[in-house]
């Protein structure tokens, strides 16, 4: 058998009923529906006939919903499987059915044509035998399609396990990031999943991709952030198989990952960019800053002014990423604003920069570098505006909900020049490379904004894996799936022995 192109579901794995009779979808069977859309995989649904159209209407709600196929089944004579065939329509050498209905003769009739019965609900290793394959369940179906292909294919493609959260992992695969099948350069991706043994698992994949940042229940400050982080039970799992195997590669450590969780320690590593400005290029800098452990403004007059920090100033919890209020901040106008300011403390205060209401959001992916614009906060007197008419004296936000953007008539008149033409992307570039090396990471994103006069380039965010949505499919993956296998290359190496 070929690698696997085509996948029908029967109903008897993604369909129950409730408790009025009614057909509803299995939890876990949503999960890989939502796996399978974006897989490069023609994937479809069978289900049996019956004397109403209350199924048909059901099944096919959701065939449409997720992009795949329906396909009615009204027996398992001769005749009834020649009109699936006619339905599906399918090349049948490369398909996999997937049931727990024990329906032997159809199953017979489908591997004589040379396809495989995947059958659910036996306790049993993912093994082939005459075109059969007991898993014990739904979630195993990802890495059953996994191992197939690895089969298949004539040089043995690279296995990427990923684990995020369902809304991140949509993300990416609703762009076809994560592909069942091999990519032009080799790559094949394995959804990992937390409800299954992860050990057996993590050995059917040669790298770990993950976003471990969404698996923090809490980090205590009082630690260091690499000791203070508390992770979820499978995320905890997850690193002691990492630490088990060590033939397995990580993309990125958590190690080089636990910077980007500390405000503090983000200011202290853009700080070291200032020494890296090239002569005749634009000044390239960090935002000026202080951490605070307190909010006692009868001490802090003396310290904000030899940290070079005026009114206004944004405070940004010291926490960057991963507990719930790590994006909620506040802009301040005035000494007496820091009293009972409600960002959560350690704290750092950060230099408010006219901007000119742009962003430009850069993105690495491996030795590749794009960016996009977007809209941002206002200048400072409009601020003030917004704070004077809301009767208060500072303004609070949460920088991924309520981010207090500009309006057309509020961009500076002077943002004509804040343009992809005024950007100086060689020294971005520069600085970019620069982060790359210090970080230790495959893919991470950063802020730069332009400040009003001076024109200086300052980085005003650092983060890990972001979803990078906001650049075209056509430049992204294939970007994303080169920096990977550079990523991995680059790991095998030095890990080889020396000549």
């Amino acid at each position: 058998m070929g690698a696997v192109r085509e996948v029908v579901l029967d109903e008897s794995v993604l369909f129950a009923e409730d408790a009025v009779g009614n057909p509803c979808l299995h939890p876990a069977s949503a999960s890989l529906l939502r796996r399978l859309r974006h897989s490069n995989l023609r994937v479809g649904i069978c289900y049996e006939e019956d004397d109403t159209s209350q199924k048909a209407s059901f099944v096919q709600g959701i065939a449409a919903t997720h992009s795949l196929d329906s396909i009615p089944l009204s027996g398992t004579d001769e005749d009834s499987l020649q009109k699936f065939l006619v339905a599906w329509n399918g090349t049948g050498s490369s398909c996999l059915f997937i049931t727990s209905r024990k329906i032997e003769l159809f199953f017979s009739k489908l591997r004589n044509i040379g396809w495989i019965i995947v059958y659910v609900g036996v306790d049993s290793n993912v093994a082939t035998d005459s075109g059969f394959i007991n898993i014990n369940t739904v979630q195993a179906v990802p890495i059953t399609i996994c191992n197939l292909n690895k089969m298949a294919m004539h040089e043995k493609p690279l296995v990427i396990g990923y684990i995020m959260k369902p809304s991140r992992e949509e993300d990416f695969s609703e762009r076809g990031a994560f592909p069942l099948y091999p990519t032009h350069n080799g790559l094949l991706f394995l959804p990992l999943s937390f409800e299954l043994p992860l050990a057996r698992q993590i050995k059917q994949v040669d790298v770990v991709l993950h976003k471990a940042t969404d698996e923090i229940i809490s980090i205590d400050t009082s630690l260091d952030f690499s000791n203070g982080i508390l992770f979820s039970k499978g995320m905890n799992e997850l690193k002691r198989n990492i630490e088990d195997i060590p033939d397995c590669c990580v993309i990125d450590s958590l190690n080089n990952i636990y910077p980007l969780l500390d405000r503090h320690k983000i200011q202290e590593i853009l700080c070291k960019l200032d020494e890296f400005n090239i002569k005749g290029h634009r000044k390239l800098r960090a935002p000026h800053f202080l951490k605070v452990d307190n909010y006692d403004y009868t001490c802090l007059q003396d310290q904000l002014s030899e940290a070079k920090l005026s009114f206004p100033m944004i405070v940004k919890p010291q926490v960057a990423c991963g507990v719930a209020d790590a994006h909620n901040m506040a802009l301040i106008f005035k000494i007496e604003d820091f009293e009972n300011l409600r960002v959560p403390l350690p704290a750092i205060i950060q230099e408010y920069i006219d901007h000119g209401s742009l962003l430009f959001k850069f993105y690495v992916l491996g030795e590749r570098v794009f960016h996009t614009v977007k809209k941002s906060m206002p200048n400072a007197t409009h601020l003030l505006s917004i704070s004077a008419k809301s009767g208060s004296s500072s303004i609070f936000f949460n920088s991924l909900k309520s981010l207090p953007v500009a309006q057309e008539d509020n961009i500076s008149a002077g943002c004509v020049e804040h343009s992809n033409h005024s950007i100086d992307l060689d020294l971005v570039s520069h600085a970019a490379k620069c982060l790359r090396k210090w970080l230790g990471l495959t893919i991470f994103g950063f802020d730069v904004v332009i400040e009003e006069g001076s024109r200086d380039h300052v980085i005003v965010d650092l983060n890990y894996l972001p979803s990078f949505k906001e650049i075209p499919d056509s430049d992204a993956i294939p970007a994303f799936w080169e920096a990977i296998k550079s990523s991995y290359e680059y790991w095998k190496a030095t890990r080889a022995p020396k000549p």
